[in-house]
Protein backbone atom coordinates (compact mmCIF):
# COMPACT_ATOMS: atom_id res chain seq x y z
CA UNK A 1 0.00 0.00 0.00
CA UNK A 2 1.17 3.57 -1.20
CA UNK A 3 1.88 5.71 1.36
CA UNK A 4 -0.43 9.21 0.40
CA UNK A 5 2.51 12.24 0.81
CA UNK A 6 1.44 14.97 2.73
CA UNK A 7 0.33 18.66 1.26
CA UNK A 8 2.67 21.17 0.04
CA UNK A 9 1.79 24.55 0.43
CA UNK A 10 2.59 26.22 -2.80
CA UNK A 11 4.90 29.27 -1.08
CA UNK A 12 6.84 26.40 0.17
CA UNK A 13 6.76 24.52 -3.71
CA UNK A 14 7.79 27.19 -5.02
CA UNK A 15 9.95 27.99 -2.38
CA UNK A 16 11.74 24.53 -2.72
CA UNK A 17 12.35 24.45 -5.95
CA UNK A 18 13.82 27.79 -6.76
CA UNK A 19 16.30 27.06 -4.34
CA UNK A 20 17.68 23.75 -5.32
CA UNK A 21 17.66 24.47 -8.99
CA UNK A 22 19.88 27.70 -7.87
CA UNK A 23 21.44 24.54 -5.92
CA UNK A 24 21.06 26.39 -2.22
CA UNK A 25 19.19 25.31 0.25
CA UNK A 26 15.71 26.30 0.48
CA UNK A 27 14.56 28.04 4.14
CA UNK A 28 11.24 26.60 4.18
CA UNK A 29 9.22 23.10 3.64
CA UNK A 30 12.86 21.05 4.33
CA UNK A 31 10.69 18.60 5.91
CA UNK A 32 9.44 17.63 2.55
CA UNK A 33 12.79 16.51 0.76
CA UNK A 34 14.42 15.38 4.17
CA UNK A 35 15.79 11.69 3.84
CA UNK A 36 18.61 9.27 5.69
CA UNK A 37 21.09 10.85 8.37
CA UNK A 38 18.17 9.91 11.22
CA UNK A 39 21.37 8.91 13.46
CA UNK A 40 23.33 11.90 13.29
CA UNK A 41 19.74 14.18 13.83
CA UNK A 42 18.64 11.80 16.87
CA UNK A 43 22.86 12.79 18.08
CA UNK A 44 21.86 16.54 17.66
CA UNK A 45 18.44 16.35 19.12
CA UNK A 46 20.23 15.34 22.26
CA UNK A 47 22.67 18.68 22.22
CA UNK A 48 19.50 20.26 21.96
CA UNK A 49 17.66 18.90 24.80
CA UNK A 50 20.81 19.27 26.94
CA UNK A 51 21.26 23.23 25.62
CA UNK A 52 17.84 23.31 26.46
CA UNK A 53 18.44 21.56 29.99
CA UNK A 54 21.37 24.23 30.97
CA UNK A 55 23.98 22.23 29.35
CA UNK A 56 26.26 23.15 26.40
CA UNK A 57 27.33 21.39 23.41
CA UNK A 58 29.22 21.23 20.24
CA UNK A 59 29.32 19.50 16.87
CA UNK A 60 31.72 19.69 13.72
CA UNK A 61 29.72 18.56 10.62
CA UNK A 62 32.37 16.95 7.90
CA UNK A 63 31.19 16.13 4.44
CA UNK A 64 32.59 16.96 0.94
CA UNK A 65 31.67 19.50 -1.07
CA UNK A 66 27.89 19.47 -1.69
CA UNK A 67 27.03 16.48 0.74
CA UNK A 68 24.54 17.94 2.24
CA UNK A 69 26.02 20.06 5.39
CA UNK A 70 24.01 23.55 4.92
CA UNK A 71 21.15 21.56 4.56
CA UNK A 72 21.88 19.17 7.51
CA UNK A 73 22.38 22.97 9.47
CA UNK A 74 19.38 24.17 8.57
CA UNK A 75 17.24 21.39 9.37
CA UNK A 76 19.05 21.16 12.83
CA UNK A 77 18.24 25.25 13.10
CA UNK A 78 14.48 24.30 12.41
CA UNK A 79 14.17 21.41 15.07
CA UNK A 80 16.12 23.96 18.05
CA UNK A 81 13.40 26.40 17.12
CA UNK A 82 10.55 23.98 17.85
CA UNK A 83 12.37 23.22 20.76
CA UNK A 84 11.86 26.68 22.21
CA UNK A 85 15.45 27.60 21.79
CA UNK A 86 17.41 30.94 19.71
CA UNK A 87 18.76 30.19 17.03
CA UNK A 88 21.55 32.46 15.41
CA UNK A 89 23.34 31.56 12.36
CA UNK A 90 26.04 33.06 10.01
CA UNK A 91 28.96 31.68 7.34
CA UNK A 92 32.01 32.17 7.52
CA UNK A 93 33.86 34.46 4.66
CA UNK A 94 37.28 36.75 4.62
CA UNK A 95 35.63 39.22 6.13
CA UNK A 96 33.79 37.30 8.48
CA UNK A 97 35.82 35.15 11.23
CA UNK A 98 35.96 33.74 14.68
CA UNK A 99 39.29 35.74 15.69
CA UNK A 100 40.35 38.71 14.24
CA UNK A 101 42.55 42.13 14.59
CA UNK A 102 40.54 44.27 11.78
CA UNK A 103 36.94 43.70 12.84
CA UNK A 104 36.14 40.50 10.89
CA UNK A 105 35.29 38.75 14.43
CA UNK A 106 33.25 42.05 15.46
CA UNK A 107 31.67 41.49 11.75
CA UNK A 108 30.64 37.81 12.60
CA UNK A 109 28.89 38.15 15.90
CA UNK A 110 26.83 40.96 14.38
CA UNK A 111 25.94 38.79 11.23
CA UNK A 112 25.05 36.39 14.02
CA UNK A 113 23.25 38.98 16.29
CA UNK A 114 20.83 39.85 13.54
CA UNK A 115 19.85 36.45 12.28
CA UNK A 116 18.95 35.78 15.87
CA UNK A 117 15.81 34.05 15.75
CA UNK A 118 12.96 31.90 17.82
CA UNK A 119 10.09 30.25 16.56
CA UNK A 120 7.52 33.52 16.20
CA UNK A 121 10.49 35.30 14.71
CA UNK A 122 12.18 32.25 12.39
CA UNK A 123 13.36 34.79 9.61
CA UNK A 124 15.92 37.07 12.19
CA UNK A 125 15.61 40.04 13.92
CA UNK A 126 14.08 38.32 16.93
CA UNK A 127 16.29 40.51 19.14
CA UNK A 128 14.03 43.30 20.03
CA UNK A 129 11.45 40.92 20.15
CA UNK A 130 13.49 38.83 22.86
CA UNK A 131 13.92 42.01 25.07
CA UNK A 132 10.48 42.90 25.14
CA UNK A 133 9.59 39.48 26.21
CA UNK A 134 11.82 39.87 29.05
CA UNK A 135 10.71 43.18 29.74
CA UNK A 136 7.19 42.17 29.66
CA UNK A 137 8.58 39.51 32.29
CA UNK A 138 9.71 41.95 34.74
CA UNK A 139 6.97 44.23 34.78
CA UNK A 140 4.72 41.18 35.71
CA UNK A 141 7.52 40.27 38.29
CA UNK A 142 7.60 44.21 39.56
CA UNK A 143 3.84 44.27 39.71
CA UNK A 144 3.98 41.10 41.68
CA UNK A 145 6.76 42.49 44.20
CA UNK A 146 5.07 45.63 44.38
CA UNK A 147 8.58 47.35 43.29
CA UNK A 148 9.29 49.56 40.12
CA UNK A 149 9.99 48.19 36.61
CA UNK A 150 13.48 49.16 36.70
CA UNK A 151 14.22 48.10 39.93
CA UNK A 152 12.66 44.62 38.08
CA UNK A 153 14.41 44.66 35.13
CA UNK A 154 18.36 44.81 36.67
CA UNK A 155 17.27 41.92 39.61
CA UNK A 156 16.76 39.56 36.68
CA UNK A 157 20.20 40.55 35.16
CA UNK A 158 22.04 39.97 38.11
CA UNK A 159 23.56 36.96 36.84
CA UNK A 160 24.67 38.49 33.77
CA UNK A 161 26.69 41.54 35.85
CA UNK A 162 28.81 38.46 37.04
CA UNK A 163 29.69 37.30 33.65
CA UNK A 164 33.19 38.37 31.75
CA UNK A 165 31.69 41.88 29.89
CA UNK A 166 28.11 41.19 31.66
CA UNK A 167 28.52 44.75 33.93
CA UNK A 168 28.02 46.98 30.18
CA UNK A 169 25.75 44.29 28.50
CA UNK A 170 23.43 44.18 31.28
CA UNK A 171 23.47 48.33 31.28
CA UNK A 172 22.34 48.27 27.81
CA UNK A 173 19.78 45.79 28.76
CA UNK A 174 18.69 48.09 31.59
CA UNK A 175 18.88 51.24 29.02
CA UNK A 176 16.75 49.52 25.96
CA UNK A 177 14.14 48.75 29.06
CA UNK A 178 14.24 52.27 30.03
CA UNK A 179 13.46 53.45 26.85
CA UNK A 180 10.63 50.91 26.12
CA UNK A 181 9.25 52.74 29.17
CA UNK A 182 9.73 55.96 28.00
CA UNK A 183 8.77 55.43 24.45
CA UNK A 184 12.42 56.31 23.54
CA UNK A 185 12.93 54.94 20.19
CA UNK A 186 16.38 56.02 19.83
CA UNK A 187 17.50 55.29 23.59
CA UNK A 188 16.53 51.41 21.93
CA UNK A 189 18.17 51.38 18.96
CA UNK A 190 21.06 52.34 20.43
CA UNK A 191 20.50 49.67 22.74
CA UNK A 192 19.94 47.24 19.88
CA UNK A 193 23.01 48.26 17.45
CA UNK A 194 25.50 48.12 21.23
CA UNK A 195 23.72 44.29 21.55
CA UNK A 196 24.30 43.53 17.71
CA UNK A 197 27.93 44.43 18.07
CA UNK A 198 27.51 47.25 15.62
CA UNK A 199 29.34 50.02 17.07
CA UNK A 200 32.86 50.38 16.18
CA UNK A 201 34.22 53.13 18.81
CA UNK A 202 34.00 53.22 22.68
CA UNK A 203 33.76 57.06 22.53
CA UNK A 204 30.34 56.36 20.67
CA UNK A 205 28.88 53.78 23.06
CA UNK A 206 30.41 55.89 25.81
CA UNK A 207 27.99 59.08 24.47
CA UNK A 208 24.94 57.09 23.29
CA UNK A 209 25.02 54.53 26.81
CA UNK A 210 27.20 55.82 29.07
CA UNK A 211 29.28 52.13 28.78
CA UNK A 212 32.98 51.72 28.37
CA UNK A 213 33.20 49.09 26.02
CA UNK A 214 31.72 47.45 22.96
CA UNK A 215 31.58 43.95 21.72
CA UNK A 216 34.66 43.97 19.32
CA UNK A 217 36.81 41.40 17.98
CA UNK A 218 38.40 40.40 21.62
CA UNK A 219 34.72 39.76 22.73
CA UNK A 220 33.68 37.75 20.44
CA UNK A 221 32.59 34.47 21.84
CA UNK A 222 32.12 36.69 25.63
CA UNK A 223 29.50 38.37 23.48
CA UNK A 224 28.00 34.83 22.54
CA UNK A 225 27.53 33.22 25.75
CA UNK A 226 26.36 36.79 27.00
CA UNK A 227 23.73 36.45 24.58
CA UNK A 228 22.81 32.99 25.51
CA UNK A 229 22.67 34.02 28.89
CA UNK A 230 20.70 36.52 28.38
CA UNK A 231 18.04 34.53 26.34
CA UNK A 232 17.45 32.26 28.72
CA UNK A 233 16.43 34.70 31.44
CA UNK A 234 13.98 36.24 28.67
CA UNK A 235 12.71 32.67 28.94
CA UNK A 236 13.83 30.79 26.28
CA UNK A 237 15.55 27.52 26.43
CA UNK A 238 19.29 28.70 25.27
CA UNK A 239 21.19 29.60 22.01
CA UNK A 240 22.66 27.62 19.27
CA UNK A 241 25.22 28.99 17.38
CA UNK A 242 25.36 27.46 13.82
CA UNK A 243 28.60 28.15 11.79
CA UNK A 244 28.83 27.50 8.53
CA UNK A 245 31.80 27.43 5.51
CA UNK A 246 34.44 27.20 8.06
CA UNK A 247 36.74 25.89 5.27
CA UNK A 248 37.59 29.56 4.82
CA UNK A 249 39.71 29.61 7.79
CA UNK A 250 41.45 26.51 5.71
CA UNK A 251 42.06 28.87 3.29
CA UNK A 252 43.25 31.55 5.56
CA UNK A 253 46.87 32.27 3.75
CA UNK A 254 48.57 33.02 7.46
CA UNK A 255 49.45 30.49 9.66
CA UNK A 256 49.48 32.43 12.65
CA UNK A 257 45.51 34.28 11.40
CA UNK A 258 44.51 29.89 10.91
CA UNK A 259 46.20 29.37 14.83
CA UNK A 260 44.61 32.03 16.51
CA UNK A 261 41.25 30.89 14.80
CA UNK A 262 42.16 27.54 15.99
CA UNK A 263 42.75 28.81 19.56
CA UNK A 264 39.46 30.45 19.65
CA UNK A 265 37.67 27.28 18.79
CA UNK A 266 39.67 25.08 21.30
CA UNK A 267 38.79 27.34 23.84
CA UNK A 268 34.94 27.02 22.67
CA UNK A 269 35.75 23.64 22.62
CA UNK A 270 37.44 23.06 26.20
CA UNK A 271 34.73 25.34 27.62
CA UNK A 272 31.70 22.65 26.71
CA UNK A 273 33.43 19.75 27.22
CA UNK A 274 34.43 20.95 30.74
CA UNK A 275 31.37 22.10 31.53
CA UNK A 276 31.75 25.60 32.26
CA UNK A 277 29.83 27.09 29.66
CA UNK A 278 26.17 26.53 29.62
CA UNK A 279 22.79 27.02 27.76
CA UNK A 280 24.55 27.03 24.29
CA UNK A 281 25.22 25.01 21.65
CA UNK A 282 27.59 25.57 18.73
CA UNK A 283 27.27 23.63 15.85
CA UNK A 284 30.40 24.14 12.66
CA UNK A 285 30.73 22.58 9.29
CA UNK A 286 33.43 22.14 7.07
CA UNK A 287 35.38 19.85 4.94
CA UNK A 288 37.16 16.72 5.64
CA UNK A 289 40.50 18.24 4.66
CA UNK A 290 39.08 21.50 7.42
CA UNK A 291 39.20 19.02 9.99
CA UNK A 292 42.32 15.76 9.10
CA UNK A 293 44.60 17.90 7.17
CA UNK A 294 47.85 17.99 9.59
CA UNK A 295 49.27 21.41 7.62
CA UNK A 296 46.96 23.41 7.50
CA UNK A 297 43.59 22.12 9.11
CA UNK A 298 42.21 21.45 12.68
CA UNK A 299 44.87 18.61 12.66
CA UNK A 300 47.76 20.92 12.42
CA UNK A 301 46.64 21.74 15.93
CA UNK A 302 47.73 19.43 18.36
CA UNK A 303 45.39 20.32 21.12
CA UNK A 304 42.76 20.33 18.69
CA UNK A 305 43.86 17.09 17.20
CA UNK A 306 43.91 14.82 20.29
CA UNK A 307 40.52 16.52 21.10
CA UNK A 308 38.63 15.56 17.74
CA UNK A 309 40.14 12.42 17.01
CA UNK A 310 38.05 9.67 15.70
CA UNK A 311 36.90 6.73 18.38
CA UNK A 312 39.87 3.39 17.54
CA UNK A 313 36.90 1.22 18.66
CA UNK A 314 34.42 2.55 15.56
CA UNK A 315 35.34 0.74 13.23
CA UNK A 316 33.91 -1.83 10.73
CA UNK A 317 30.89 0.13 10.46
CA UNK A 318 30.38 0.60 14.11
CA UNK A 319 29.83 4.66 14.42
CA UNK A 320 30.23 6.59 17.43
CA UNK A 321 27.55 9.67 17.71
CA UNK A 322 28.93 10.83 21.06
CA UNK A 323 32.25 12.39 19.76
CA UNK A 324 31.76 16.38 18.48
CA UNK A 325 32.94 15.32 15.37
CA UNK A 326 29.78 14.24 12.66
CA UNK A 327 30.83 12.91 9.04
CA UNK A 328 27.78 12.66 7.28
CA UNK A 329 27.75 9.63 5.06
CA UNK A 330 26.95 9.32 1.96
CA UNK A 331 23.62 9.09 0.79
CA UNK A 332 22.26 5.23 -0.21
CA UNK A 333 21.19 3.99 -3.54
CA UNK A 334 17.78 3.59 -1.60
CA UNK A 335 17.84 7.32 -0.04
CA UNK A 336 18.96 8.66 -3.08
CA UNK A 337 15.42 6.85 -5.03
CA UNK A 338 13.92 8.12 -1.48
CA UNK A 339 14.93 11.86 -2.02
CA UNK A 340 13.92 11.78 -6.18
CA UNK A 341 10.62 10.71 -4.97
CA UNK A 342 9.49 13.43 -2.37
CA UNK A 343 11.08 16.10 -5.10
CA UNK A 344 8.64 14.63 -7.11
CA UNK A 345 5.85 15.31 -5.32
CA UNK A 346 7.20 18.84 -4.23
CA UNK A 347 6.96 19.41 -7.95
CA UNK A 348 3.17 17.52 -7.81
CA UNK A 349 2.69 19.73 -4.22
CA UNK A 350 1.86 16.66 -2.65
CA UNK A 351 -0.69 14.94 -4.92
CA UNK A 352 0.15 11.62 -6.85
CA UNK A 353 -2.34 12.24 -9.60
CA UNK A 354 -0.19 15.34 -10.45
CA UNK A 355 3.09 13.48 -11.31
CA UNK A 356 4.99 14.39 -13.97
CA UNK A 357 7.17 11.17 -14.20
CA UNK A 358 6.57 7.04 -13.05
CA UNK A 359 8.70 5.49 -10.68
CA UNK A 360 9.60 3.89 -14.22
CA UNK A 361 12.09 7.40 -14.53
CA UNK A 362 13.42 7.79 -11.41
CA UNK A 363 15.41 4.45 -11.64
CA UNK A 364 16.35 5.19 -15.36
CA UNK A 365 17.66 8.72 -13.85
CA UNK A 366 19.77 6.77 -11.70
CA UNK A 367 20.90 4.82 -13.54
CA UNK A 368 22.66 7.12 -15.69
CA UNK A 369 23.76 9.35 -12.75
CA UNK A 370 25.55 6.32 -11.99
CA UNK A 371 26.87 5.55 -15.38
CA UNK A 372 27.99 9.00 -15.93
CA UNK A 373 30.03 9.83 -12.96
CA UNK A 374 30.07 5.94 -10.77
CA UNK A 375 29.60 5.98 -7.24
CA UNK A 376 30.29 9.71 -6.32
CA UNK A 377 26.63 11.00 -7.05
CA UNK A 378 26.09 9.61 -3.46
CA UNK A 379 28.73 10.96 -1.60
CA UNK A 380 27.65 14.68 -3.44
CA UNK A 381 23.79 14.60 -3.87
CA UNK A 382 23.55 18.76 -4.75
CA UNK A 383 24.16 18.59 -8.51
CA UNK A 384 22.62 15.18 -8.67
CA UNK A 385 19.49 17.17 -7.59
CA UNK A 386 19.90 20.04 -9.65
CA UNK A 387 20.01 17.87 -12.60
CA UNK A 388 16.50 16.21 -11.78
CA UNK A 389 14.46 19.55 -10.86
CA UNK A 390 16.08 20.90 -13.88
CA UNK A 391 14.83 18.19 -15.95
CA UNK A 392 11.34 18.34 -14.00
CA UNK A 393 11.19 21.63 -14.50
CA UNK A 394 11.26 21.56 -18.56
CA UNK A 395 8.50 18.46 -18.22
CA UNK A 396 6.12 20.60 -15.86
CA UNK A 397 6.28 23.42 -18.81
CA UNK A 398 6.34 20.76 -21.57
CA UNK A 399 3.65 18.82 -20.86
CA UNK A 400 3.79 17.00 -24.38
CA UNK A 401 6.97 15.30 -24.01
CA UNK A 402 8.23 12.65 -22.38
CA UNK A 403 10.83 12.22 -20.04
CA UNK A 404 12.98 9.90 -21.85
CA UNK A 405 13.53 12.19 -24.74
CA UNK A 406 15.03 14.41 -22.38
CA UNK A 407 17.41 11.50 -20.65
CA UNK A 408 19.92 11.15 -22.46
CA UNK A 409 20.79 15.29 -22.50
CA UNK A 410 20.85 15.24 -18.08
CA UNK A 411 24.41 16.33 -17.54
CA UNK A 412 25.60 15.28 -14.11
CA UNK A 413 29.27 16.29 -13.13
CA UNK A 414 31.15 16.19 -9.83
CA UNK A 415 30.70 19.24 -7.72
CA UNK A 416 33.38 21.53 -9.83
CA UNK A 417 33.29 24.29 -6.44
CA UNK A 418 34.59 21.97 -4.56
CA UNK A 419 37.53 20.72 -7.26
CA UNK A 420 38.23 24.48 -7.91
CA UNK A 421 38.47 24.79 -4.14
CA UNK A 422 41.28 21.77 -3.93
CA UNK A 423 43.07 23.04 -6.49
CA UNK A 424 43.26 26.90 -5.15
CA UNK A 425 44.11 24.81 -1.51
CA UNK A 426 46.76 22.66 -3.81
CA UNK A 427 48.80 25.67 -4.97
CA UNK A 428 48.95 27.24 -2.43
CA UNK A 429 50.96 24.28 -0.58
CA UNK A 430 53.45 26.30 -3.59
CA UNK A 431 52.86 29.80 -3.87
CA UNK A 432 51.79 31.59 -1.11
CA UNK A 433 50.86 34.41 -3.72
CA UNK A 434 48.06 32.50 -5.05
CA UNK A 435 46.17 33.18 -2.33
CA UNK A 436 45.74 37.10 -2.12
CA UNK A 437 42.25 37.31 -2.07
CA UNK A 438 42.27 35.87 1.57
CA UNK A 439 45.73 37.81 2.74
CA UNK A 440 45.79 39.03 6.29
Amino acid sequence: MTTKPPAIRPRDRDTIISALRAGVVPRLGLQHIQVGRQREIDAVIRDIRRVGDGGASIRFVIGAYGAGKTFFLFLVRQIALQSKLAVCQADLSPDRRIHASNGQARTLYAELARSLSTRTAPDGGALRNILESYIQKATENAASKGIPVENAVKEGLGDIREMVGGYDFASVIAAYARGYEEGNGNLQDSALRWLRGEYTTKTEARHDLGVRTIIDDTSFYDGLRLLARFVRVAGFGGLLVCLDELVNLYKLQSSQARNQNYEQILRILNDVLQGTTEGIGFIMSGTPEFLLDTRRGLYSYQALQSRLAENTFAVNGIADYSGPVLNLPSLTPEELYHLLERLRDVFAAGSAENHLVPDEALVAFMEHCSSTIGDSYFRTPRNTVKAFVDLMAVLEQNPGVSWKDFLEQVDVVEDRQGAQDHDVNAETEESDDELATFRI
